[in-house]
């Protein structure tokens, strides 16, 4: 199974399961589901993985990667 593979089916279960996040199978970094972004209602900025709102308040030189 591919890492996006783990990250999708970790994502997928963590929000059926209505958790606010999840651990990266490889970093150990907590990350913010589907469910806390649309609780929280806005992009914060900060290029989240799970961005509901197509990362829409991350700047042009942001060094985070908003892929997946």
């Amino acid at each position: 199974m591919s890492y996006d593979d783990e990250i999708k089916l970790l994502h997928e279960k963590a929000c059926a399961e209505v958790k606010n996040d999840y651990r990266d199978p490889k970093t150990g970094y907590v990350v913010f589901t589907k469910v806390y972004h649309l609780a929280r209602g806005f992009c914060c900025g900060s290029g989240c993985r799970h961005c509901p709102f197509n990362h829409e308040n991350v700047g042009k030189n942001s060094r985070k990667s908003v892929s997946l």
